[in-house]
């Protein structure tokens, strides 16, 4: 039976009905009898109530374009995260689809960060067509015809008539979408070499499962793929030729051949067929157990074929550009110091399925990241402030791990400049970029530092523009601009240092405009802009806690490490010591709080009985004895940092 193959790309909004299935006439079925969340698979998306992990789902569709006798088509759907900071799950999904619907709701318009997944399906080659829908029109806050003329016109789509209203809920506009879908997205194109014999496929997705080991989802390139074939694993180098040319060798890491246990399609509940062929995206368990075996971009391919197909074509999957690099950068460490390994192995495997992870070191048992405070550590990679809370709350969902994350930092880049009183190293470069804080150049060194700064797009209701304008001013914004999207919204654009908008700039913007504005960001032409920045250094009883550090402008610096420490001091535990909270900016102490010591009434022997009798100096030296035994438990005695005291950095 031939078929013809169809995939989508599922992005824009997240949306709670996502049950593909429709009746005949696409009219309204019963909800409540069905799982209107079945692809949110993560327990964190399904309490937040957001996309957090690409989901994919494979149906039957009849229609007449199909060819064959059976008159049906087969659609690869995939349902993508909208927010910015799972901007590399959207790039890797986009790489592998030939179409994309741009879903919009109808009572909100459009948001911020649709701007973001609609530039990048243009800029995607294998993406042939993107179609704007508006879903939930049945709403009765939905402005169909406004916010369809507002996305017309933002977007650059030529015809409002021509997008496609819709409502999952109320199944309307069902029929009409997916008939666009069939009439506008092309099948997937044959590989140049295509002979119908050789088998390629490319690791779309994969992800570990405890009893089964490591889940991939593929894509067949060409030819089929059986259970009990034997297959071998093609992992392109970086600078690997995504070309055929004779004059450029091939560069490939070839793993050992593995053995298909289990293939099958994903309905969204995984289906054994035990075949796919060509155009087909299904699951495939061959009992790996290392996560770093199956990448996603990785090919699959028989290993018979094995020296046949490394000298064909291989495609390779590009989404290792901006999306995937690390914005700012968190050490993550285990409440119990004898916990590294299990983190270890529990942030390699969450680090398989969420390419915007970027575990780049391990922070010992020095100072560099925790030291005698948090003891050993991860320093990893995020792409965001949401990044950090789901990483977070998945690690201790899947793998039962209660981390401590600390504030997350942005890389700033150093220039010394001519320093005769400290002469550096002679092999000392004169530039370098900073991600940890306790790498910053030492007190009476001079230099210069560059900040990172990011383009916003920040869409909100015009009654709160006074708010929002404000907002950035306050950060430090430049380049402010204004343009109106409809009679009720307005688009603002700025560029804003990036170490401002990891602190508390969401919840501020929420704050300001009642929850209304929607917010997004992208790397701006010139990544760094010179500043007059400080560091300060968070002191408990006079020993600096480097994950406490934070850098701020100049100007600010007292207020922010005044605010700082007047939150530790509300979470930070008492002790049987008195705890000395200072911030220290420049060589100089900017604010101060002290958490007074329990004390016990050393003059109580027992129940109501007190020392007396005998001269006074008896009780003097009873109390002398106690302000001894405290005085050498504040020098030995350790405060115990809870993850609250690390996100009143993060809130200052």
């Amino acid at each position: 039976m031939e078929q013809h193959w169809n995939a989508i790309e599922h992005a824009g909004l997240s949306h709670n009905y996502k049950n593909p299935i429709i009746n005949d006439e696409g009219s309204r079925v019963n909800a409540k009898k069905e799982q209107i969340e079945l692809l949110d698979t993560l327990a964190v998306e399904k309490e937040r109530g957001i996309t957090v992990k690409a989901s994919a789902a494979t149906m039957l569709y009849p229609h007449e374009s199909a060819k064959g006798d059976s008159g049906v088509l087969l659609l690869n759907l995939i349902d993508t995260p909208g927010h910015v900071d799972f901007g590399t799950e959207v790039t890797r999904t986009l790489s592998s689809e030939q179409g994309a619907v741009l879903l919009f709701d109808a009572a909100q318009g459009p948001q911020a960060q649709s701007l973001s997944v609609h530039e990048k399906a243009k800029n995607m080659k294998n993406v042939k067509s993107i179609i704007p829908v508006l879903t939930k029109i049945d709403l009765p806050s939905a402005r169909p015809v406004d916010v369809a003329l507002s996305v017309s016109e933002l977007f650059g789509f030529e015809d409002p008539d021509s997008i496609l209203l819709t409502s999952a809920r109320s199944r309307i506009g069902i029929s009409e979408l997916l008939e666009s879908v069939c009439k506008d997205v092309p099948p997937p194109e044959e590989l140049p070499d295509d002979d119908g014999k050789m088998l390629r496929a490319q690791v779309v997705d994969s992800w570990f499962e405890p009893l089964r080991g490591v889940v991939c989802l593929v894509q067949i390139l060409s030819g089929e793929l059986h259970e009990n074939s034997r297959i071998s694993i093609i992992e392109p180098h970086a600078k690997s030729v995504d070309t055929m040319k004779d004059d450029m060798p091939h560069n490939y890491n070839i793993k050992e051949n593995f053995s298909v246990q289990e293939i099958g399609l994903v309905l969204p509940r995984r289906f054994r067929t035990g075949c796919l062929r060509r155009g087909q995206m299904g699951y495939v368990i061959v009992g790996l157990r290392d996560p770093r075996q199956a990448r996603p971009g990785t090919i699959i391919t028989l290993t018979k074929d094995l020296s046949t197909v490394v000298n064909m074509y291989l495609p390779r999957t590009s989404f290792s550009g901006d999306d995937s690099k690390s914005v700012m950068y968190a050490s993550v460490h285990p409440f119990e110091g004898e916990g590294f390994d299990e983190l270890a192995i529990a942030v390699e495997k969450l680090a398989l399925n969420d390419t915007g992870l970027e575990v780049q070191k391990t922070a010992g048992n020095s100072n560099n990241d925790g030291g005698p405070f948090l003891g050993p550590g991860l320093l990893i990679g995020f792409q965001g402030l949401l990044h950090v809370e789901v990483f977070q709350q998945r690690l201790a969902d899947e793998h039962g791990i209660d981390a401590i994350v600390t504030p997350p930092k942005v890389p700033y880049r150093i220039t010394y400049l001519n320093n005769k009183p400290h002469k550096r190293a002679v092999d000392a470069p004169e530039k370098e970029t900073i991600e940890n804080l306790a790498n910053w150049p030492a007190e009476g060194i001079r230099f210069k530092v560059e900040e990172p700064i990011v383009d916003v797009r920040i869409m909100a209701p015009m009654d709160y523009a006074g708010n929002i304008m404000e907002l950035i001013k306050r950060k430090r914004g430049t380049d402010m601009e204004t343009r109106p999207i409809d009679e009720s919204t307005w688009l603002f654009t700025a560029v804003l240092p990036w170490g401002e908008v990891v602190t508390s700039f969401f919840d501020e913007l929420k704050n300001g405009s009642a929850g209304y504005a929607s917010f997004d960001h992208k790397p701006s032409p010139s990544p760094f802009r010179q500043a007059n920045l400080s560091k300060v250094d968070i002191m408990l009883n006079g020993e600096v806690v480097d994950p406490l550090a934070f850098v701020c402008h100049k100007d600010s610096a007292q207020e922010q490490g005044r605010v700082v420490c007047k939150k530790l001091l509300e979470v930070l535990p008492r002790q049987q010591f008195v705890t000395v909270i200072q911030a220290k900016a420049d060589s100089k102490i900017v604010a101060s709080e002290r958490i007074r010591a329990f004390r016990k009434d050393v003059l109580t022997t027992g129940g109501s009985k007190s020392v007396g009798g005998g001269d006074v100096s008896r009780k003097k030296k009873l109390l002398e004895k106690q302000k001894r035994g405290k005085k050498r438990s504040q020098s030995t005695g350790r405060v115990t940092l809870s993850q609250q005291a690390f996100n009143s950095v993060i809130s200052r």
